[in-house]
């Protein structure tokens, strides 16, 4: 049997769980309508494990925070201006894993690959 959650049960579960600062309010928001989004297309069920998504999603504030935890094969010195360097990373991230920007802030959702 199967519960369609709403943001406000999907929060309450990373709270139960005790991961309620495993993201932020709107991280959490992101991720869950990346969810959503993407169940409701694939017309798949999906049984919410909150430990597997803290262990395969991770947020940054930034891409530049996302840089401090891993190197990039994009080489900062073919890159006049950093916002370039830094959109050519977040494309490259694209290009191997999902990336859920979020709305309203230069925070990002990296899926772990």
């Amino acid at each position: 049997m199967y519960k369609r959650l709403t943001f406000s049960d999907f929060r309450d579960e990373f709270t139960d769980y005790g991961r309620s600062d495993q993201f932020s309010y709107d991280g959490l928001k992101a991720l869950y309508e990346y969810l959503e989004d993407f169940y409701e297309s694939s017309g798949e069920e999906f049984e919410l494990d909150v430990i597997a998504l803290c262990c395969e999603f991770t947020e940054y504030d930034s891409i530049e925070d996302y840089l401090n935890d891993y190197s990039s094969n994009i080489d900062r010195e073919d890159y006049d201006e950093e916002e370039e360097y830094y959109e050519a990373v977040l494309e490259d991230l694209y290009n191997h894993t999902t990336v859920i920007k979020i709305s309203g802030t230069d925070g990002l959702i990296i899926q772990s690959y």
